[in-house]
């Protein structure tokens, strides 16, 4: 899988900090990288074009599947990176599952369905899109028809998604949305697992995992490899891939300015600083 490794660091699709400056993310804590899978669809900026594709086709779930597949499809066409990502991800599924026992592919709103459409098209699968309130949509294999609903009985189901972390998206709405409908998602594939428990998770409840690419030394060993980091930053890496918390509480310790700088930054970054003190995330205090 090094090309798809490749494509994650040519798009930035996995982006890691400088030396001793790790990321600020949204939740007070700080980590030495972002994940943003989706970018493989050929750059930042045509992912992020295509989100605000999908978010205007929410209003009318019915013809969403139809529009968002064609838009897919046109860039499966003309995107080497995405076509290679796409057909990498289809040869695994059929290397690891017996395809005749898919029923549906399943992909949920929204990053999934930019890697489940082009899977169930591909394989000949019909696909179901659930959205975030759980409400489902099956479309046929080519995204001609697409209706609403709420029963099916008895179907095995695959879920294609572009990143595991803790699985709570699985847990919260996927699984139980399928499991409503009176079916299982009996595997899941994603393109990254940032190996964080996720696929564990899901295991227990029945879901076969698979995924591309695993968050861990090996990837970081490519990224030293390819001269994007150094042997410092792979130490980092490796901590916080073993240990997060207490990688970056050590850091905080020894690079006391860092926290203090953040908390006289840019207000985004002030205020994440703010919930990592507030919160006492690290346990500085004690």
């Amino acid at each position: 899988m090094s090309d798809i490794m490749s494509y994650l660091f040519k798009t930035n699709a996995i982006k890691f900090c400088e030396e001793n400056k790790p990321f600020w993310y949204t939740s007070g804590k700080i980590g030495p990288y972002f994940i943003n899978t989706h970018f493989v669809y050929g750059s930042e900026q045509e992912a992020s074009n295509f989100l605000s594709f999908i978010d205007e086709c929410l209003a009318d779930k019915q013809s969403l599947p139809t529009k968002v597949f064609e838009k897919s499809f046109a860039q499966y066409q003309n995107n080497n990176i995405y076509r290679d990502v796409i057909d990498t991800m289809k040869q695994y599924i059929e290397q690891n599952i017996d395809v005749s026992e898919i029923d549906y592919v399943s992909g949920g709103e929204r990053r999934d369905w930019f890697f489940s459409n082009m899977i169930a098209y591909l394989l000949g699968k019909p696909h179901i899109s659930i959205f975030k309130d759980l409400s489902t949509v099956v479309s046929d294999s080519e995204f001609k028809n697409s209706e609403v609903v709420t029963t099916l009985q008895d179907k095995k189901v695959l879920h294609v998604a572009d990143l595991i972390t803790v699985a709570s998206s699985y847990i919260r709405a996927w699984i139980p949305a399928i499991r409503n409908l009176g079916s299982q998602i009996d595997w899941s594939c994603v393109v990254v697992d940032r190996m964080q428990g996720g696929s564990a998770k899901i295991e227990a409840e029945g879901v076969k995992a698979f995924s591309l690419v695993n968050v861990d030394s090996t990837l970081f060993d490519k990224a030293l490899e390819m001269g994007i980091i150094n042997s410092n930053q792979v130490d980092m890496l490796n901590g916080f891939y073993s240990n997060p918390d207490e990688t970056m509480r050590n850091f905080l310790i020894e690079h006391p300015e860092f926290l203090q700088n953040a908390l006289h930054s840019d207000e985004k970054t002030k205020k994440r600083a703010q919930l990592l003190v507030d919160g006492d995330l690290y346990g500085l205090n004690g």
